[in-house]
């Protein structure tokens, strides 16, 4: 099993509850700086005694000989940040299996929940699928849907995936271990295929209809790296906000933040509205007071 991060941890779980005697674990090493927000697929297989390797610690042949030497029927890959090589993948007498956030074809590739959340789609899952040398493009096993809420956060759709699949991983281990594994077709011309994303991905373009910055808020927000603007030199993580219906008490002079009433609101270039209910710099929550402040010395919103 290759795996890291809550999914990982809740699917091997589901393996050793469910009678599969894991054979090897493969994970990563925490990168440096990281906010470990997540459960360690390594502490896991620690605690139900099972072996485990870091894959930043083999090069590529060794790691292939680690996992031809412990002789797998199936390969599974739980939210593992590599691609697994054809050489791998072929040394499983069943096949190999993966687990991904999105009901596929739908949101292929990378951060699929952050993706779903920002471009507003309302519903998400995990979906079990044969891997194949083309990432998300192999067969369906089976998939189960979650309700992605108006004010859902990435986090919040992300703990929703994990349950899907816990519950996709768990009805279809019988079936894998028969050898009769479902395959759906995965039609790839009818989803799209998202690359991972970086931080400054998070910059938040007032320009923009309040749904779209609305959407980059949730999908972003903290534990993620955060939605940011920026006032007076300082860079401002928009961490939690609602859509507002209330007007200004005074039309706004253009796009951008803004203190109305006592309120954090950031105004939109189609004049829509958002609730800034958590401001944070470097960390630290910023009041409206102190805002208004800032905002007198940077002058209008550019």
């Amino acid at each position: 099993m290759f795996g890291y991060s809550n999914v990982g941890d809740r699917c091997l779980r589901v393996l050793h509850a469910g009678g599969a005697e894991v054979g090897l674990v493969v994970t990563h090493r925490d990168h440096p700086g990281e906010t470990l927000w997540f459960s360690r697929v390594a502490d896991t297989a620690v605690e139900l005694g099972l072996p485990v390797v870091y894959a930043e610690d083999l090069d590529a042949q060794a790691l292939a000989a680690q996992v031809a030497a412990a002789a797998p029927e199936v390969i599974f890959s739980f939210y593992f940040r590599s691609m697994l090589p054809s050489s791998i993948l072929e040394s499983a007498r069943l096949g190999a299996f993966n687990m991904h956030g999105s009901l596929l074809p739908q949101f292929r590739g990378r951060a699929p929940t952050n993706w779903a959340v920002l471009k507003g789609a309302t519903e998400t899952g995990a979906t079990l699928h044969r891997m194949v040398a083309k990432p998300d493009a192999g067969t369906i096993v089976d998939q189960c849907a979650v309700p992605i809420l108006p004010d859902d956060t990435a986090r919040q759709v992300f703990d929703k995936v994990c349950v899907a699949a816990e519950w996709v991983l768990w009805r279809s281990l019988p079936a894998i271990a028969a050898g009769c594994a479902p395959e759906q077709p995965n039609d790839l011309s009818q989803g799209s295929y998202f690359g991972g994303r970086k931080p400054e991905d998070g910059r938040i373009d007032w320009t923009q209809s309040a749904t779209d910055v609305y959407n980059l808020i949730r999908a972003v927000a903290p534990p993620y790296p955060g939605a940011f603007t920026e006032c007076a030199g300082r860079r401002l993580i928009v961490a939690e906000a609602r859509r507002r219906t209330a007007p200004l008490s005074q039309p706004a002079a253009a796009p951008g933040l803004a203190v109305d009433e006592g309120c954090m609101v950031g105004v939109c270039g189609d004049g829509g509205l958002i609730d800034i209910r958590v401001l944070l710099e470097s960390g630290r929550s910023v009041d409206a007071a102190t805002l208004a402040a800032w905002l007198n010395l940077s002058g209008p919103p550019p």
